[in-house]
């Protein structure tokens, strides 16, 4: 389960950020992960709640921002939203498409403890 390395890693983060900015606390965190980050949600929330056990984020709330996979379609010239991978281009149905997002896995926004 690399979710938990990843969560601890998020803790590494948010420990170094309070440390720099004299946080107290941290009540809440937000993270942007996207369809293609290999990331499965549930482990990530369930490890996060453990991560966070004796650092400066405990009792943190989670929030999850799911974010879509997009791709430039080289056939038809445009920005779309793709489902998987390898779909073909869901505006003209060309298969010569470059990922453009969709791999994300970052901390959006934490909410700070006054």
């Amino acid at each position: 389960m690399h979710e938990m390395s990843i969560c601890m890693s998020i803790v590494e983060s948010l420990e170094e950020s309070a440390k720099a900015n004299n946080y107290k606390g941290i009540d809440k965190v937000w993270l942007e992960i996207g369809p293609f980050s290999g990331v499965e949600v549930r482990a990530l929330e369930f490890s996060f709640d453990v991560a966070i056990r004796g650092s400066i984020a405990e009792g943190a709330e989670l929030e999850i921002i799911e974010t879509q996979a997009g791709a430039w379609c080289f056939s038809c010239d445009e920005a779309v939203v793709i489902e998987q991978r390898y779909d073909p281009c869901p505006k003209c149905g060309g298969h010569q498409l470059t990922v453009t997002g969709g791999e994300e896995l970052k901390i959006k926004q934490i909410s700070i403890k006054e």
